[in-house]
């Protein structure tokens, strides 16, 4: 293996003609030079230089050698250019997971900030549960998650974790149009006792959520249909085939659905990023979480 130092000073030497001009340049005495020379020599297998009594000269092996000097050096110093942007938090990757509507609402916005002010920070974005993004997180495939709070990811190892509060929203009550109750300005959740449900998934947050809400109001909902896509549920909703409690930002606006507030003490999620605790000073990671909260 070929020392990119020994390298430097080959280049060194291609370009100031001389070993003590080299060794000038590069701050070093002559013998040094020569030292590392010979050993450059060693490495590569080969004579690099014929010697002249005290004058050497670059023998044609020699020359090729020095010429890829130049263009391996050249990536090394593109190297640490890369390595102390990164370390600034001005260049970089990171690994994302969120959910559908959080990646509406702010990490489709997150990225067009970055690349306005910080085109080198580059996000890469995973579609994932709430729940799922955090075990990504603590399983290092990811960077960020973006989560909710429910009882699921409070049993996450937290001491593992950091997490910052991005936003909170409120369940409604989504119902078919024509729907009784449909006309009024608020609902209470113990009016739709006796109502089919369209849930998420069992292992789905939001589902947990609802869950909890019905059961707060005395009752267990009867979930007859299941989708995690909030636009299908909506659909569903749309085509009376039950109604739904949707966090207000994942409500379809494309179907003509009666949406109420509920009424008293609306079930919420409180959506939060996460990253492994010990990362969030890192600059590209600071980054990215700036832009998150923004």
């Amino acid at each position: 293996m070929i020392d990119p130092r020994r390298l430097q000073v080959l280049r060194a030497l291609a370009d100031h003609g001389t070993v003590r001009a080299a060794a000038e340049a590069l701050h070093l005495t002559p013998s040094a030079v020569s030292q590392q020379l010979g050993a450059l020599e060693h490495e590569a297998g080969q004579a690099l230089l014929s010697r002249h009594g005290r004058r050497v000269q670059l023998t044609a092996a020699g020359e090729l050698l020095a010429e890829h000097a130049k263009a391996v050096l050249a990536e090394l110093e593109r190297a640490e250019a890369t390595l102390a942007a990164c370390a600034e938090g001005t260049i970089g990757t990171v690994h994302l997971a969120s959910f559908a509507s959080a990646i509406t609402q702010v990490v489709a916005n997150a990225i067009g900030t970055l690349r306005q002010h910080s085109p080198g920070v580059r996000i890469v974005v995973h579609d994932a549960e709430a729940h799922t993004s955090l075990l990504q997180l603590l399983s290092g495939e990811i960077d960020i998650a973006i989560s909710m709070e429910y009882r699921a990811t409070a049993q996450i190892d937290s001491a593992r974790l950091t997490r910052f509060p991005l936003y909170a929203e409120p369940f409604d009550a989504v119902l078919p149009p024509g729907h009784p109750l449909a006309a009024g300005e608020r609902i209470a959740v113990e009016a739709l006792r006796e109502e089919e449900w369209i849930a998420p998934l069992p292992d789905n947050p939001c589902r947990a959520v609802a869950q909890t809400c019905c059961e707060h109001a005395g009752f267990l909902p009867r979930i007859t249909h299941s989708c995690d896509d909030f636009h299908a549920v909506t659909a569903l909703v749309a085509a009376g085939a039950g109604v739904a409690l949707v966090p207000r930002t994942a409500i379809g606006t494309d179907y003509p659905v009666a949406v109420l507030p509920v009424s008293p003490n609306p079930p919420e999620r409180r959506v939060f990023a996460a990253v492994e605790r010990g990362r969030e000073g890192h600059p590209l990671i600071r980054t990215v979480l700036d832009a998150l909260r923004a």
